[in-house]
């Protein structure tokens, strides 16, 4: 059995967080990477995106999707040892747990994995707001 390399490892980068902030009143996450780059999450982009079994099944092809999450806020960001951290959301998800690796990637491909978030709603019928309208 061969050891498994970096890029088989989902917690192994090639860089590290300088900063992470919580803005609870924007519901973002913004984490800085040394190597000059910088991301703005929305709480809702990370949710839909929580690298939980929840969300992306255990295959490629299991992904859920979450819908009604517009609005959702962080409650708590806690460390996972030295290579993540676990979000707890206002609906109580916490099973994630995104490595600096997981959130680079995310941040690298918001745009696009955006887009293909909201092409998936409409094409099952699905809307971004909570049941009810309220967030």
């Amino acid at each position: 059995m061969t050891a498994p390399t970096a890029a088989d490892d989902p917690y192994a980068t090639a860089v590290w967080p300088t900063e992470v902030r919580v803005d609870r009143a924007a519901r973002t996450l913004e984490i800085s990477f040394d190597d000059g780059k910088s991301f703005r999450f929305d709480a809702e982009f990370l949710r839909v995106e929580s690298p939980s079994a929840e969300v992306q099944g255990h295959g490629p092809d299991q992904k859920q999707i979450v819908s009604g999450r517009r609005g959702i806020g962080i409650v708590e960001v806690e460390p996972v040892g030295n290579y993540a951290i676990r979000i707890r959301f206002e609906d109580h998800h916490d099973t994630g747990i995104y490595s600096w690796r997981y959130l680079y990637e995310l941040g690298s491909q918001k745009d696009v994995l955006w887009a293909r978030y909201l092409d998936a709603l409409a094409a099952h019928g699905l809307s971004r707001d909570p049941p009810g309208g309220g967030s």
